[in-house]
């Protein structure tokens, strides 16, 4: 089906027109129509309009009040103050536009009409060691702009860039090669079905600690360990063997954890920096033809006129040391090559915490001058810190960095609970698993509610109390009022949900419609910047309206059949979108509760 056509867009295109015949002239000028509390919208742009053309602005939007024929969408309009306009829709204009929104499966929402291909780089663990609450934000933010793009239509190519080579990996090669049995799990194959991901990532967790304890006290280890990492690069199969058991074992576990947080996961876009190993002296032979990286006391560099430190000396980015190793640069700016070159990817899009914001502006301006990437194609989605109630990031008491598991499983704890409760004081007649599997929803819900509902670049404040409450902006507030519709709509029998558009709209089903009619725009938008939390706002919005029309308008008692099926189709076209706009968060929405 064609997309919907919003009442906003329809008005704004009216009063375009209108003030395109009042004032020839001004044909391209913007009417800056915008929702108001004093009628539905207002356009504001007569006043900057009257100004440049040193005019009197009430007057200026007269005539085009004047040149605004009579429609079946505009109830009402009117001049106000120093030259709003403002303008009432029909009720009946509501109705029907809603009507068309609730034909589609899509609610009206078009695809992009213009769909490239976008490589999303997001939540990236690294091997053999536990994700932890700073893995949360980037695969929470990750996971809703793959999903809010994917239905725009978009092409998405996800790659989790797992910290799976480099110097660590010597260090715990080679203490498996002198503990040989560390990893033995009852002789299953890393990755067997069944395994345990708690069991993976207590091994990984014990080995990583060990290794580390040696690494670090005994000298000669040390050296045996360095040696390892060079026959690891060279491609020494036996040390290469050990390594896939390692990354194995970690796999068994960052599914387990996905599982846990509901995100999917598949192993074709799990492409670790290993995968980049054989291009990296492509890397390093193109950079330095080309005279975009240097060699400086034996390191290969990029420097850059506006990175200095502190002592005012150029810092730049290493892209190989002067051993012949490579870091980070050099695996990110072969990703880049790949990505753009192999891929075809139009847009590039990294989920990675804002301190690492000087690291990416480096690798995107190299790749730039190195003919890799396209001028603006790359785009790092800084997050802000999860912090505790303190203000300070967020710490176990003994001021150690919280396993992510550890904070799900405590959220599931604690919405669990909170569902039994009102499942008792409902008279829902709920069995143990159904309150377990609620309880899973509304806790996963809450905390990717909580993350998703704030703008990516700011810190905020992990508080489970919050999270978990009915009340205020919570995913919670929300999974009970799509609930509460549901149970509306069971009642209702064998009265099935119909649009009316010759009823009446009551203040509270008006508001309620229009913000209904606010959801393809508003999807939009949160797809053209990559800002989910504005699409959560949007939710609130629609929960904490609708919570006003079911205080306000008796929906099963309303009296005549027209105004009951009206109000049920209120009630469903804002489950639905409930549901979906949900959906694209990440968040699942309980049918009972």
């Amino acid at each position: 089906m064609a997309s919907v056509t919003s009442l906003a867009a329809t008005v704004h295109q009216r009063v375009a027109d209108a003030l395109s015949a009042a004032l020839p002239e001004a044909a391209s000028a913007d009417p800056l129509l915008r929702r108001s509390d004093r009628a539905d919208f207002q356009a504001n742009g007569m006043l900057a309009l009257a100004k440049k053309l040193k005019g009197n602005p009430r007057e200026l939007a007269a005539k085009v009040v004047g040149e605004l024929p009579e429609s079946e969408e505009i109830a009402q309009i009117e001049v106000s103050g120093p030259g709003f306009v403002n303008i009432t829709v029909a009720d009946g204009a509501i109705v029907r536009t809603l009507a068309a929104r609730a034909a589609d499966e899509r609610l009206g929402v078009p695809y992009a009409e213009d769909p490239g291909t976008t490589v999303i780089d997001y939540s990236q663990p690294n091997v053999a060691k536990e994700m932890h609450v700073g893995h949360l934000r980037s695969t929470v933010i990750g996971d809703a702009v793959v999903k809010i793009l994917e239905h725009r239509g978009e092409k998405v190519i996800r790659r989790h860039h797992i910290g799976d080579w480099g110097t660590q990996f010597g260090m715990l090669i080679q203490y498996l090669e002198e503990h040989p049995h560390e990893l033995d799990h009852g002789g299953d194959a890393p990755g067997t079905a069944g395994e345990s991901g708690e069991a993976a990532m207590s091994r990984l967790n014990r080995l990583y600690k060990a290794s580390r304890v040696l690494f670090d006290s005994d000298e000669e280890f040390k050296q045996r360990a360095r040696d390892r990492v060079v026959l690891l690069q060279s491609g020494d199969e036996r040390t290469l063997e050990t390594w896939r058991r390692i990354v194995g074992e970690s796999m068994i576990y960052f599914h387990a954890v996905y599982d846990q947080l509901d995100v999917e996961v598949r192993d074709e876009d799990v492409v670790g920096e290993s995968a980049y190993n054989d291009d990296l002296q492509q890397v390093v032979k193109e950079l330095e033809e080309s005279g975009v990286a240097v060699r400086s006391e034996g390191a290969l560099c990029v420097f850059f006129d506006d990175v200095k430190g502190p002592d005012g000396k150029p810092v730049p980015l290493i892209v190989q040391k002067s051993n012949g190793g490579f870091g980070y640069a050099a695996t990110d700016l072969a990703a880049i090559r790949d990505r753009v070159g192999r891929l075809g990817a139009d847009t590039l899009l990294y989920v990675v915490d804002a301190r690492q914001a000087l690291h990416f502006k480096m690798v995107f301006e190299t790749a730039r001058r190195a003919g890799w990437l396209p001028e603006g194609a790359a785009r790092q989605l800084a997050f802000g810190t999860v912090l505790g109630r303190d203000g300070k990031p967020f710490k176990t008491r003994e001021g150690e960095t919280v396993r992510l598991v550890d904070l799900l499983g405590e959220a599931v704890e604690r919405a669990t609970a909170v569902v039994r409760e009102k499942a008792e004081q409902g008279g829902l007649d709920l069995t143990a698993e159904e309150i377990a599997e609620r309880g899973a929803q509304v806790g996963i819900g809450a905390v990717k509610y909580a993350d998703l509902s704030t703008s990516m670049s700011r810190d905020y404040v992990f508080d489970l109390d919050r999270m978990v409450s009915l009340n205020g902006d919570t995913s919670v507030y929300l999974q009970y009022a799509y609930a509460r519709i549901q149970s509306i709509l069971r009642k209702a029998g064998d009265t099935r949900p119909a649009a009316h558009p010759e009823l009446r709209l009551e203040p509270a089903e008006r508001a309620l419609g229009l913000h209904l009619d606010e959801f393809a725009e508003t999807l939009e938008a949160v797809a053209e910047t990559y800002e989910p939390h504005k699409l959560a706002a949007y939710l609130y919005g629609l929960a904490s309206r609708y919570t006003a029309f079911y205080d306000q308008c008796p929906v099963l008692k309303a009296g005549d059949a027209a105004t009951v099926e009206n109000r049920l189709f209120l009630c469903d076209l804002t489950a639905r979108t409930l549901r979906q706009g949900m959906a694209l968060l990440g968040i699942r929405t309980p049918e009972r509760l």
